[in-house]
């Protein structure tokens, strides 16, 4: 029997606030992937980097202000940074847990560059917080400076980039090529690299994807049966917050559209899961994906749980 191919994108709940917390978080989100890999399954793991990459970026910031001899680090290069230290410690912990049950499986980490329009509208308007949260006053200071912020779903203001739309993803062949040979594969961390090609040559652009977008890209790119985007609901729900709030379990995509053209999901959370749920669910025929809690994927696969959204 073919083994089904699965895309898991990780939320922030799944990695932590910072590098110990990212330790310990990690451990519990590999146990869900080996959870899945015992079941059979072909696993190609994404992960956000929002809070991550606006942290190596103010770090190198800080840095140029205090030796002036240091350059600008371009964004770009800050989320490869992100990848690589955040992909590690998801290496690590899987590694470990396989070796903690007998299972001698291989585990690899692909640096990704993912392509983008350089005509994309998204770079006239930012859209994509990254980094800490910060006060009004700071937000008015990066203004002065140039600096894009906006107001973060009540919690704070962040400073926000462009998010364009993922258009190819550079190393799909190396990540087919590790599924097949039966890796657990961890790859388009924090959306991918964005890249523009000129003439060849992949060049950088101060961006950050959006990991749900990439993730449902990559899985239609690999002919993934099912794509999980895990959150920090169990469920996704029409009218939240109110007195008729109303918990989801099966979407067409049908359904779907018609919540998103009501306003129903919220832009900065749940709208961007859905869509990049039903971009994918509408992709090919039989293809599902699942928007859930890290630790409800097993159930929700097994459509015990979970809001699942289907063509």
């Amino acid at each position: 029997m073919e083994k089904k191919t699965v895309v898991i994108a990780l939320g922030g709940n799944a990695l932590g606030k910072d590098i110990e917390e990212q330790k310990e978080a990690v451990a519990k989100t590999a146990r869900v992937i080996v959870d899945l890999a015992e079941q059979g399954m072909n696993l190609v793991v994404t992960h956000g980097n929002g809070p991550q990459v606006g942290m190596i970026q103010n770090a190198m910031d800080n840095l140029i202000s205090e030796y002036q001899n240091y350059k600008q680090i371009p964004l770009p290069t800050c989320v490869a940074m992100s990848q690589g230290y955040i992909g590690i410690d998801l290496q690590n912990a899987i590694k470990y847990e396989l070796y903690s049950r007998g299972i001698d499986g291989k585990v690899s980490t692909i640096l990704s560059q993912v392509e983008v329009d350089a005509a994309d509208p998204a770079f006239e308007h930012p859209t994509k917080p990254i980094g800490r949260f910060i006060t009004r006053e700071e937000a008015e200071r990066n203004e002065a400076n140039g600096v894009r912020c906006m107001e973060d779903a009540g919690r704070g203001y962040r400073v926000v980039v462009a998010s364009p739309m993922p258009k190819r993803i550079r190393e799909l062949l190396t990540i087919r090529t590790l599924i097949d040979a039966g890796h657990i594969v961890i790859t388009c961390g924090g959306g991918g690299i964005p890249v523009v090609d000129r003439g060849g040559h992949l060049v950088g652009v101060n961006a950050v994807i959006d990991k749900d977008n990439a993730s449902s890209l990559l899985a239609d790119k690999l002919g993934a049966d099912y794509l999980i985007i895990l959150t920090a609901v169990e469920k996704v729900a029409i009218n939240f917050g109110k007195e008729n709030q109303e918990w989801l379990s099966d979407l067409t995509v049908e359904q779907a559209q018609e919540y998103i053209a009501q306003g129903q999901f919220a832009k900065g959370s749940m709208l961007p899961k859905v869509e990049a749920a039903v971009r994918f669910a509408q992709s090919a025929p039989g293809r599902r994906a699942l928007i859930t809690l890290l630790d409800k994927a097993a159930d929700g696969i097994a459509g015990r749980t979970g809001t699942v959204i289907h063509a």
